[in-house]
């Protein structure tokens, strides 16, 4: 091979390096396991209005596609807008320790529909069930990941008509499969949209301008 198409394939390489920060997702995944368990005490956050949502079956399947969900949206921006793949990355495991600590000291549940049937919805609903115990609920992993991919294409310069027809459709499908497959209910959707927000305030729009102050600052003083 010349020496040009090696230097060629190690630059290509080197500028898909960044996706190994996506390994940071198995590791988060394990932890999750930990947590996913009845402490002391395990509190109810369901309403009358979760009371009143019915059981949907067949939203098992945008429920279940969510990880997935979340790596094409991710790999999206790592091509179009590499400032919102790192942010995604970052708020992502940011959001989620923040769910394990809230997890670790106040540690819901929601009651869970007898499924009957045998069809493939059914099948599917039995399998999500018997993979993740009713726990760690408030706030809801499903629903902060996939309102931050929202978040992050609202003020993304790659945004157009097609991607937020895209990606809001479906996040807003996946978040309301989380109450209407009963995994969650509507305060852990609240909780999960507040922690995204309270997040990014702090880490994408306070954390820069501090520091930039503090850079600012230096310089005159020096």
């Amino acid at each position: 091979m010349p020496v040009w198409a090696k230097r060629l394939d190690r630059e290509k390489l080197a500028s898909l390096a960044p996706l190994l920060l996506m390994l940071v997702f198995p590791v988060l995944g394990y932890l999750y396991k930990m947590f996913n368990q009845p402490t002391v005490e395990v509190h109810s956050l369901v309403t009358s209005f979760d009371r009143s949502t019915p059981f949907v079956k067949g939203f098992f399947l945008p429920y279940s596609v969510w990880i997935i969900y979340i790596y094409i949206c991710l790999i999206y921006f790592f091509i179009k807008d590499r400032t919102s793949y790192y942010r995604g990355i970052l708020m992502y495991t940011l959001c989620a320790l923040s769910c394990y600590m809230i997890y670790s000291v106040f540690q819901t549940t929601v009651p869970r529909p007898d499924i009957v049937g045998s069809d493939v919805f059914s099948q599917l609903a039995r399998y999500v069930y018997e993979r993740d115990k009713p726990f760690n609920c408030f706030p809801s992993i499903h629903c902060f990941s996939s309102y931050l991919m929202m978040r992050l294409l609202a003020v993304s310069p790659a945004r157009n008509k097609l991607n937020r027809v895209l990606i809001y459709g479906m996040s807003t499908t996946i978040i309301a499969s989380t109450l209407l497959v009963k995994q969650h209910v509507v305060w852990d959707v609240v909780g999960a949209i507040t922690l995204v927000e309270v997040m990014y305030l702090l880490v994408i729009v306070l954390l820069p301008r501090t520091i930039g102050m503090r850079q600012t600052q230096r310089g005159v003083d020096a």
